[in-house]
């Protein structure tokens, strides 16, 4: 797995160290901190820009690339024991996904379960999360409908966001939970709707079409968080 990028490179130097596996530098950094990356990564090359480019699938790199230990989905019974789950129905946005999981990292969100699609690019999510991602527990389950049945088992109420829902300021949340937040586009589908236990949204001052998802969740997760 690559990552770059000066600020998530230092990110890992500092706090995952033991993940790194390869250091490629495009252009000499100073040399305390080349010390620094020596001391804990024993591959650490320079390669000309052209390489850099490629392997940062011309992304801005900064100067920085590491090839770092991968990182798994956890399967759903190693969650099943938390007590507030955040549900990303159907998002794709990899953008709107790491900013997801770092207010949900940021509100004591416990794991992050995003549902309805098959696949996603963790590369891509551990750089718009700024590592966040390494502190969260991520399920991959395309099965929504599934999912619904094993949190329901498992002692979670179920809420989703939604425009026509109650306002989140008159919610009094269950202590077990899980929150659903739907795709830009299409939301969160009725069949699937149907299946929630309580339907919230987030009362507005002017009348609005919605909010970006990655602005709600941070919204809801702040006001479940703190009250």
């Amino acid at each position: 797995m690559i990552i770059y990028g000066k600020q998530l490179f230092l990110y890992i130097l500092q706090n995952y160290p033991d993940r790194l596996i390869k250091v490629q530098l495009s252009k000499k950094c100073d040399q305390k901190l080349f010390t620094r990356i020596k001391n804990v990564c024993s591959d650490v090359s320079l390669v000309d820009n052209k390489k850099a480019q490629a392997l940062s699938r011309g992304g801005n790199h900064q100067g920085f690339i590491a090839h770092i230990t991968d990182i798994d989905f956890v399967e759903f019974k190693e969650i099943k024991d938390t007590n507030f789950l955040l549900i990303l129905q159907g998002v794709t946005d990899v953008g709107n996904i790491g900013a997801i999981i770092r207010s949900a990292y940021a509100f004591g969100v416990d794991a992050v379960v995003i549902s309805g699609i098959k696949s996603v690019n963790l590369e891509a999510i551990i750089r718009t999360s700024s590592g966040a991602v390494f502190e969260m527990p991520i399920v991959l389950e395309p099965n929504t409908l599934g999912l619904i049945n094993e949190l329901k088992q498992t002692g979670f109420k179920l809420y989703g966001a939604d425009m026509g829902g109650k306002d989140i300021k008159d919610v009094e949340f269950a202590p077990k939970m899980a929150l659903m937040m739907g795709s830009e586009g299409e939301g969160i589908p009725a069949k699937i709707k149907s299946k929630l236990d309580e339907i919230v949204s987030i009362k507005m001052a002017r009348e609005f079409d919605s909010l970006n998802v990655s602005a709600a969740t941070a919204i809801f997760c702040n006001r479940i968080f703190n009250g």
